[in-house]
């Protein structure tokens, strides 16, 4: 471990798109190395589901041994993250299209989007890695309604597979420490898309 890592604390939310769950925790092993204080956070569908790419259980715990933390898991563990002012930064990631459409409108009804409208009471800073199939279909008013609305910071995303998936996009989560970095500073990192 790093022992000068800095002092940003840092919230750190996975949704459901169970797919990106590996590169999203190594992305978090990482932000570890960098950041003393990260609060895990929770989709109330990823702390119960078992897929084909790991079980909740395991979620949770690795979770636990990255950050040294138990995740907040429900609305009412989220909700004091504004009033107690517990957070520098929000990173959601993955963001799924759902979250990002709750979030695009003002809908509060989960651990996750709890968290952020908390957050955000203090003008303080959410970075969203995208990863949704309709990205750049139903979704895409979504995540355009985000770009240009303040205290929001995109991981720059792409096309993850443009033949078979034309509408999918997928944040590169291995840029979220340098996302974090520029939006602490109140800037988007750029470009925000990828090739």
């Amino acid at each position: 471990m790093n022992a000068h890592r800095r002092q940003e604390r840092v919230g750190f939310a996975m949704c459901g798109s169970f797919c990106t769950h590996e590169a999203v925790l190594n992305a978090l092993r990482n932000l570890a190395e960098i950041y003393e204080n990260i609060i895990p956070i929770v989709s109330d569908i990823s702390s119960i589901s078992d897929t084909r790419f790991g079980t909740a259980d395991i979620l949770l715990k690795n979770l636990k041994e990255i950050t040294g933390n138990d995740a907040i898991k429900n609305m009412i563990e989220a909700e004091p993250i504004g009033p107690k002012k517990l957070l520098d930064i929000l990173v959601i990631a993955p963001a799924t299209g759902n979250t990002i459409a709750k979030l695009a409108g003002g809908i509060t009804d989960s651990s996750v989007t709890m968290a952020a409208k908390a957050h955000l009471r203090n003008n303080r800073p959410v970075v969203l890695a995208v990863s949704s199939n309709d990205g750049l279909a139903a979704g895409a008013k979504n995540i355009g309604e985000l770009l240009v609305r303040k205290n929001y910071y995109f991981v720059p995303f792409g096309q993850d597979d443009p033949i078979r998936k034309p509408a999918s996009l997928v944040a590169d989560f291995s840029r979220i420490a340098d996302t974090i970095d520029a939006a602490l500073n109140h800037q988007q990192i750029q470009p925000v898309l990828t090739a």
